[in-house]
């Protein structure tokens, strides 16, 4: 058993970095702050020494450590970086890891000059989209591989619940506490969760997310109004989402805030990979002009932790965990929209695609009838799925559309749905 959960290996992650071992790109590990891309880049260093990688060929610097001076800066991981490198064994790969890259001002030009010598592989873990989309994009020329890291999927919370000698819970119970705390490796690593264990974890991070990724690097100055926009966005996640509407919301409560400037905090909130926005797409062949989005946190845990825990909308919960599971298999996933209805997700990779609706029940004739019509509407031969909590009515139907339990399609990680 692992005495702590934060050292469960991550078999699909860390295997994804081994296949990308040796290539000329940059690899980087992108994610929400504490989902534990630092523990997969030690956990892919461990496995390099164990493949016979001397140490001195391992060059590893956390850079949010917190005994690294307040003045680092480029030049002082140049000169580090240039003195291993000379130490190094010039028969072997010399492999640079850094972690949380972004908190370097200029790291991207000593990446560069490195990228550029003989026999050495970096990868970088960052907890910003800026890291891909300013400096680093234009200093090595699209010369790298990006790997998102989530928090735990539930096939991997039920790994770790395992570790933690809970395995005599069944798959279900197992669920309905994924769907209340989250998946947050930190909060796992503290055993089974209570709500003031994950009210506490999950307060920690948020704050520490809005304070080092979000508000220091755009100066925001205004942390409540920025806290209850992130808050309104965990707690209606699912719902499309109305610019206007949310500035009307906050100046009726006493905060005044410009649209522009709203969309401006959003937009922070996703470089910060804290939620993940999935746009309308018009189907059978009719486009929407002005697409509105559904916002959904990167984690289920931050949806209970804004609305206290209260456990409710559990339809809501549910598509929420299904829209992030689509995102970890790879798929790119819009809201579909019909001239009557809407398909919940749009699943798209490569030439394939699925039609996907989330629902909590299938039990009753109405709902059951709701939840299909879109999906019939839609009229091509694309799979259609749809998702449920209960046992209810999971089959096929006539018309070839599968309706699959939760619990089975989010382990069943390389089915129809997942297949990699």
């Amino acid at each position: 058993m692992f005495e702590n959960v934060l050292t469960y290996p991550r078999p699909r992650l860390l295997e994804s970095l081994i296949a990308h071992m040796g290539t000329d790109e940059v690899k980087v590990l992108t994610g929400v702050r504490r989902c534990g891309k630092s523990t997969l880049l030690r956990m892919f260093a461990d496995r390099l020494r164990a493949n016979g990688i001397a140490e001195s060929n391992l060059f590893f610097k956390q850079l949010d450590a917190a005994g690294l001076p307040f003045d680092y800066a480029a030049r002082d991981l140049y000169e580090e970086l240039s003195a291993a490198y000379r130490a190094a064994d010039k028969n072997g790969t010399f492999v640079i890891l850094l972690d949380e890259v972004q908190e370097v001002a200029g790291w991207e030009k000593v990446v560069r000059r490195f990228q550029t010598q003989p026999d050495t592989d970096i990868y970088l873990t960052g907890s910003n989209a800026m890291l891909l989309s300013g400096e680093l994009a234009t200093y090595i020329a699209g010369r790298y591989v990006e790997i998102p890291v989530y928090p735990f999927s539930f096939e991997e919370y039920v790994s770790c619940r395992a570790l933690q000698d809970e395995s005599s819970d069944s798959p279900d119970v197992l669920l309905a506490d994924y769907m209340r705390y989250g998946g947050m490796p930190a909060l796992l690593a503290m055993g089974p969760a209570n709500e003031s264990r994950a009210a506490e974890v999950l307060d920690a991070i948020f704050n520490t997310i809005v304070v080092k990724d979000v508000a220091s690097r755009y100066g925001i100055r205004d942390l409540a109004t920025f806290d209850k926009i992130a808050r309104y966005l965990f707690a209606t996640s699912g719902n499309l989402f109305s610019v206007r509407r949310i500035v009307n919301t906050l100046k009726s409560s006493g905060v005044v805030i410009s649209p522009q400037t709203l969309d401006e905090q959003i937009r922070m909130l996703e470089q910060a990979f804290v939620i993940y926005a999935a746009e309308q797409s018009g189907l059978r062949g009719k486009q929407i002009l002005r697409p509105q989005r559904k916002y959904y946190p990167v984690d289920n845990g931050f949806r209970n932790y804004a609305l206290g825990f209260a456990g409710v909308d559990a339809g809501f919960q549910l598509e929420g965990i299904v829209y992030m599971e689509l995102l970890r298999r790879g798929w790119t996933v819009h809201v579909g929209a019909l001239p009557t209805g809407e398909v919940d997700f749009v699943a798209r990779r490569g030439s394939a695609m699925r039609y996907v609706q989330v629902t909590a029940s299938m039990a009753d004739e109405a709902t059951r009838e709701r939840e299909l019509a879109p999906l019939r509407a839609v009229g091509d031969s694309f799979p259609k799925v749809v998702v449920t909590l209960e046992p209810y009515g999971v089959g096929t139907t006539q018309d070839g559309i599968a309706v699959i339990r939760a619990v089975d399609w989010l382990l069943d990680v390389d089915g129809d749905m997942g297949d990699r």
